[in-house]
């Protein structure tokens, strides 16, 4: 099953190389976890966009799962793979029944296909079938399903299975085309292209003869082709068991692996598939990885070039990697993937977006086999489907694959792929994020040794005088997060930041104001703040409560009160301050109109001066509308308890007179009256 540049449409070469270099975008090569990431489109007209930002990537180790045996299968000899039209679709030969079975995947490879058997199309099919090649023509938009089978020279046919314009055709037409130049004997692998010359050439290499064979299709794929026999170049082939193409910098590879002594080939044609002196050379068995092939699947993968190969009797995978089809190569082993049994064939590696797919047949138990790539889940964004991608970042360390597609499913399709190395982020010393009182200033600082340079942003209350140094103070008047940005020599960038939590507290003890002598007040304004703060009233005399927001004070004379709200938290603590000043004002008795002896209240069961500040009672005298006394003192702070004569007065209204001196000289005098209820 012959896979070539991971295209569903064979390309001519100018577009097959196009697909080599990174064109199509631009994108960073290492980034540090979490860096803002920035990728560029050099592409601005296209009908599509698709990015994958954490697409398969061929470096991981595949998985693989075994999708069982309810597909037909009767002893599978090749798969391959190919999207069409929106649905993907899989082409499976049975060697034991002479048939061709299509695998309908729908709108996702991952999904489990249906199964449509053409049966032995009215015997055209090859005997045996043992290898198939899948090709649109992109000028006449037409696909071909080459096949070839039979175990001699005498059994040994080619076959050409026409689709037409959609791989959905429900009766497909055949063409056999018998044995070209009876040159084929127990034919492996197949592969077909259109020249630069616009001329289409195939190879095909015989298991029993160990020969390359030409098939020379002339200006159309559908002609039976001249065959000519390149014999064993270079002695590289050994019972070939399997073929596949590339076109690496302007020049054409094919590769085999040979069953004979478990080896890979590599046979270069030149700059042209119409060539006459293919060069063979034989690559090894890569430290005893290869041991009986099966089979092979070459792809092309963000600049690097992977070979998958089946064993048939360990029923292992292996790979060879390279970076040019000219090598170097690394060979690695997989051990049994996804329950291969006896495989026979590995399809091509098709990416269905952001996944990569392949599919392998086993011939012991007849099932299939499911390879995947999977995508990965530690970019912030998976994909985006327009010309400008946002930012994102990565959150693990590793290597990361970038996927770009435009135009997909058009005749102008461009695929480009790119790899991010994505490291852990560099050691930092820095300041924990943290709180301070408003008001306050804070030095921030950064310390990487292996940074090149660090940009602290403008913004709000920052010292700009320093911010291209490691430190930098700051003095924010609202909690605030300060950004600053690490670059180092390797490509990392560290943009991070510092989040300042500002603890504001006020105090306000009210605006300063005069009270009659022996009146009472309230103090504390309304801009305190309110909640789980701690209060203190400085000094504490003539004050209802020290400890709340707004106490009552009764000062005898002018007074300044200090109020402390204080914010205790991890770490921190933080003050507000403010100040009130009580001014007396003893020009008047402050004496109330009616009181109650019989109440339990103090505050209201005594007559009498409520004044603080009187220095000298001459006298006060309480009257009743009998005119007789019935109380006098000369002490400011003796009130009536309500008595006359030892018993309670009676209730009704009552006169005073008062002649007294404030502390500060100045003389009251004054009358007026008092209601005494029971």
């Amino acid at each position: 099953m012959k896979k070539c540049l991971l295209l569903i449409a064979i390309l001519i070469v100018s577009q097959a190389n196009s697909l080599i270099a990174q064109t199509l975008f631009t994108a960073p090569d290492t980034v540090c976890v979490n860096q803002p990431v920035k990728l560029s489109s050099n592409i601005f007209n296209a009908k599509s966009y698709y990015w994958g930002f954490c697409s398969g990537y061929l470096f991981n180790t595949p998985v693989g799962s075994n999708m069982g045996d309810n597909f037909d299968f009767s002893i599978p000899t090749c798969v391959d793979i190919a999207y069409d039209s929106g649905s993907y679709y899989g082409f499976v030969l049975n060697s034991k029944t002479t048939e061709l079975l299509r695998l309908n995947y729908g709108n996702s490879l991952n999904n489990v296909p249906t199964v449509t058997n053409f049966g032995n199309l009215t015997l055209g099919l090859p005997e045996n079938p043992t290898t198939l090649y899948l090709l649109r023509d992109t000028f006449s938009h037409k696909w071909f399903l080459y096949v070839a089978g039979g175990f001699t020279n005498a059994t040994s046919e080619l076959a050409r299975i026409d689709f037409g314009p959609r791989l959905s055709n429900p009766k497909p037409n055949i063409a056999n085309f018998g044995n070209p130049g009876n040159l084929l004997n127990h034919p492996k692998g197949l592969f077909v292209a259109q020249d630069a010359s616009h001329n289409w050439f195939g190879y095909i290499v015989n298991y029993n003869s160990s020969q390359l064979i030409q098939l020379d299709f002339s200006f159309n794929p559908s002609i039976t082709p001249l065959a000519t026999d390149f014999g064993n170049p270079g002695g590289a082939l050994n019972f070939p068991s399997d073929l596949g193409a590339i076109y690496d910098n302007g020049n054409w590879h094919l590769f085999v692996t040979n069953y004979g002594n478990s080896t890979l080939s590599r046979i270069d044609l030149g700059t042209t598939l119409d060539t006459l002196t293919p060069v063979g050379t034989n690559l090894g068995d890569f430290l005893f990885r290869i041991l009986k092939p099966s089979s092979l699947s070459l792809v092309r993968d963000c600049n690097n070039i992977h070979i998958y190969i089946t064993d048939s009797t360990t029923s292992q995978l292996v790979e060879v990697r390279m970076p040019e089809a000219i090598g170097p190569y690394l060979g690695i082993s997989y051990s049994v993937v996804g329950g291969m049994n006896f495989p026979t064939s590995i399809s091509s590696v098709l990416r269905d977006h952001d996944t990569v797919y392949a599919f392998i047949t086993n011939a012991q138990d007849s099932t299939l086999t499911k390879i995947t790539f999977d995508q990965c889940t530690s970019s912030t964004i998976p994909s985006f489907t327009d010309v400008a991608p946002p930012v994102y970042s990565y959150s693990t360390p590793g290597k990361y694959n970038v996927y770009f597609v435009v135009d997909e499913g058009l005749p102008t399709v461009q695929v480009d792929c790119y790899e991010i190395t994505v490291l852990p982020p560099p050691t930092l010393y820095r300041n924990n994020d943290t709180s301070i009182c408003q008001g306050d200033t804070l030095r921030l600082y950064t310390v990487s040794t292996l940074a090149d340079s660090i940009r602290w942003s403008a913004g709000h209350n920052i010292d700009t005088n320093n911010v291209f140094f490691d430190s930098v103070r700051v003095y924010p008047n609202y909690s605030t997060t300060y950004n600053y940005t690490l670059y180092y020599p390797f490509g990392c960038i560290v943009d991070t930041s510092i989040k300042i939590n500002v603890i504001k507290v006020n105090a306000d003890a009210g605006p300063d104001r005069y009270i009659h002598d022996g009146a009472i007040s309230v103090v504390g304004g309304p801009y305190t703040s309110q909640g789980l703060f701690t209060y203190q009233w400085e000094p504490f005399q003539f004050m209802s409560d020290s400890t709340v927001p707004n106490p009552y004070v009764n000062p005898p004379y002018d007074f300044t009160y200090y109020l402390t709200v204080t914010e205790q938290g991890e770490g921190f603590q933080c003050k507000s301050k403010d100040t009130v000043t009580v001014r007396v004002s003893c020009g008047d008795f402050n004496i109330p109109n009616a009181f109650v002896p019989t109440s339990p209240y103090p505050g209201s069961n005594r007559f009498g001066i409520l004044n603080n500040s009187i220095a000298r009672l001459n006298y006060f005298r309480i009257y009743n509308r009998y005119g007789q006394l019935v109380f006098e003192t000369t002490d400011p702070t003796q009130k009536w308890d309500g008595l006359f004569n030892g018993v309670l007065a009676e209730e009704g209204v009552y006169a005073w007179v008062a002649d007294a001196f404030c502390a500060s000289g100045k003389q009251i005098k004054k009358s007026g009256n008092v209601t005494l209820f029971r």
